[in-house]
């Protein structure tokens, strides 16, 4: 496949749909079978809009294994390949992804499999910004986290001493790109699908 930016690649955290496992807080308004159900349907939504964009090459890195018929699937659909995310905690996990990235590619995209609100023209404001004078990219998160991340360099400051899955992410990473004296450059808001009412948000995103 010819790409946009093969110098380039996007790589997208996911956890195996299991039952009970995986949006757990879209219960008890849904059950835990419905709630992986929408996991793999969000999924499915941003691997099909960066595949179809022929923007860059495609990572999806899985968790626990790479094992699973979904992730499987996904690699058939959308021509993508399939990572072992590392053990430790968030942060250590997504630096190590980072640092892989960086062994073949000159700009590595890391974002997670459940923001729906990300278009191809954040994708393409993050690349060429990459590109120009930034060493880093942040899609800031309404919850106050951040729904990407992209980086010239594996940074391993900006994934230690984070409160990860807290509402202090983007503050004290923020905090972290000005002590390093990064240039970083923030893509608009943004919003991502984690309680019941993120997903009626979504549903009513689908219909319009």
């Amino acid at each position: 496949m010819a790409y946009q930016y093969p110098d380039t690649v996007i790589q997208v955290f996911c956890k195996a749909p299991i039952a009970g496992q995986v949006k757990t807080r879209l219960t008890p308004d849904l059950t835990f079978e419905q709630a992986a159900q929408i996991h793999k349907q969000l999924t499915k939504r941003i691997l099909k809009l960066v595949h179809s964009s022929h923007l860059c090459p495609l990572q999806l890195w899985c968790s626990p294994s790479v094992s699973h018929s979904f992730f499987i699937e996904m690699a058939d659909t959308f021509s993508l390949s399939l990572q072992l995310q590392s053990t430790g905690n968030l942060g250590h996990r997504m630096f190590n992804a980072l640092l892989s990235g960086k062994e073949q590619f000159k700009h590595v995209i890391l974002i997670g499999c459940d923001c729906v609100s990300l278009t191809i023209a954040d994708f393409n404001q993050a690349i060429s910004a990459l590109s120009t004078k930034y060493d880093c990219v942040l899609a800031p998160a309404e919850d106050g986290g951040y729904c990407l991340i992209a980086c010239n360099q594996a940074i391993p400051e900006l994934f230690n001493g984070i409160n990860w899955g807290s509402d202090t992410v983007l503050h004290n990473t923020r905090k972290k790109t000005e002590s390093l004296s990064l240039n970083c450059l923030e893509l608009a808001m943004q919003w991502d699908v984690d309680n019941y009412n993120d997903y009626l948000r979504y549903l009513h995103l689908e219909k319009n």
